[in-house]
């Protein structure tokens, strides 16, 4: 990025998104199932953002606590609406990529996670930096963005 014209025009690559594939928490293999989720700068994800505090500050109680219970809620709500569309298989057949159903998938604990670090990294907006990694103990996966100290592509 040399001048702001590029960062300008990141911030709109990140609304259109990047996919990333859910992988089992377990074995660290590909699931098949594909989310494309607006980036950490994009205008999306701002909106996002402002719209989970308006309603923290709505169901707010009078000392201006919010129950974890809804602070969870919001969370997961938020996180959907950065989800731009998908490719989720339901009982054999493709799963519409409404609210209410990428609610349900994040509310399943290890996708939410995968799916919130993957929004809140920067590294996987930039698509021209696509590299292969392979980890010290000689695991390979793809990685955009700069590469962590003592890792090397391939």
């Amino acid at each position: 990025m040399k001048d702001l014209d590029d960062i300008l025009a990141n911030i709109e690559d990140q609304d259109r998104g990047s996919e990333m594939e859910l992988r089992n928490p377990a074995t660290g293999q590909p699931t098949g199932l594909k989310l494309t989720v607006a980036g950490p700068d994009s205008l999306t994800q701002r909106r996002s953002r402002l719209q989970m505090s308006d309603e923290l500050a709505e169901i707010a109680r009078a000392d201006g606590t919010v129950s974890a219970e809804e602070r969870e809620k919001a969370a997961i709500a938020s996180l959907a609406r950065c989800v731009l569309r998908w490719k989720v298989v339901h009982g054999g057949r493709e799963l519409p990529c409404t609210h209410a159903n990428i609610v349900r998938l994040l509310s399943v604990a290890w996708v939410r996670e995968q799916v919130d670090a993957f929004a809140g990294d920067r590294a996987n907006f930039f698509p021209d930096t696509v590299v292969i990694v392979t980890d010290r103990a000689g695991m390979g996966f793809e990685r955009r963005g700069p590469m962590p100290d003592g890792w090397g592509g391939k």
